[in-house]
């Protein structure tokens, strides 16, 4: 028999996935989840937001089905007591992506109709809460990477009851990681999203950082990737090995976000856990790559990063910040 349980949903809608999580609103441990990937044409380079929009609407049906029933399988009956939606890249009022209005829409209808609290919270913070989900950080602030196909940030973040306190230290300048892994994966016939299929092609060089090298910008904890993508897709034209090429961009992603990250952990002198989450963080290479080149240049720091299942989009985050805020006083 189902036992009723009070519980937190959590709602994400990025750029290429529709997701939903419950947690437990008493001890946040999470429940169940359901996430579906938005469908990208074969050879296109990502989605226009209207598209976007549009598939999530379509999605939502689904991902809440078989939330409910994850829940059921669980012996759950839902008692829910606050939705928590994330509305906005980054915590900031100027960050804006239309696509997270469709999952806004779904939220605000849903904790009306419940008659429970409503939280809004970014898809930045989402993704670090989801991070410290399985490595919580000190109370102290701490150096956390978000990147992604739409950001690469490189921040000094502090918990608080309602997500977190961001100030950020760097940026891509240009291009983010996840548009060098998904337009060179592109260009080597890779299905988009490209991430997944891109690191299974590069595990052929083996542990290897391979022969070809591309050299990527980077001052203070800032990055430039749109040099090294003009020379990959170079390589790519003249005809180079496609799995020494997926590789280059990982060693080069990997190279760039560790000397931002040892210039961030320098900079604010006392922190010293790292926390790296978004899609392109949960690349084994990249991972193994970051973390041996920081504990060998950096004494004492501790690096962190989510499993790769929930390094990916999903609503773990943002519902672990919806039961922040139920359990602030």
């Amino acid at each position: 028999m189902a036992r009723e349980t009070p519980l937190v949903l959590g709602v994400d809608t990025s750029n290429y996935t529709t997701s939903v999580c419950a947690v437990d609103a008493v001890h946040g441990r999470m429940v169940a989840e359901a996430r579906r990937p938005l469908r990208v044409p074969r050879g296109e380079r990502g989605l226009r937001q209207s598209e976007a929009a549009f598939q999530h609407v379509q999605n939502f049906p689904t991902v809440m089905a078989e939330l409910l029933d994850r829940l059921m399988a669980e012996g759950v009956r839902p008692a829910w007591r606050r939705v928590a939606v994330s509305v906005r890249p980054r915590p900031w009022a100027s960050s804006y992506m239309p696509v997270f209005q469709s999952g806004f829409a779904v939220a605000a209808s849903l904790a009306h109709s419940l008659g429970v609290p409503l939280t809004r919270t970014s898809h930045q913070e989402g993704h670090l809460a989801a991070a410290e989900y399985f490595a919580p950080m000190p109370g102290a602030p701490f150096v956390a990477v978000h990147m992604s196909g739409g950001t690469c940030d490189v921040v000094i973040a502090r918990r608080t009851p309602s997500g977190y306190a961001i100030t950020r230290v760097g940026e891509a300048l240009d291009l983010h990681p996840g548009q060098l892994v998904d337009r060179v994966g592109v260009a080597l016939g890779l299905p988009f999203p490209a991430g997944p299929h891109l690191e299974q092609l590069a595990r052929r060089c083996g542990t290897s950082p391979g022969e070809l090298l591309l050299k990527a910008p980077v001052r203070g904890a800032s990055m430039s990737f749109s040099g090294p993508l003009t020379a990959a897709l170079r390589a790519v034209q003249a005809g180079a090995p496609a799995h020494e090429v997926a590789r280059a961009v990982e060693a080069c992603i990997a190279r760039s976000v560790a000397k931002a990250v040892e210039y961030a952990v320098r900079h604010a002198q006392t922190a010293r856990h790292v926390l790296i989450a978004g899609g392109v963080a949960s690349n084994q290479f990249i991972q193994c790559t970051i973390r041996s080149r920081l504990e060998r240049r950096v004494p004492g720091i501790h690096v962190a990063f989510a499993p790769p299942e929930f390094a990916r989009d999903n609503a773990l985050g943002v519902a672990t910040i919806g039961y922040w805020r139920e359990c602030a006083p």
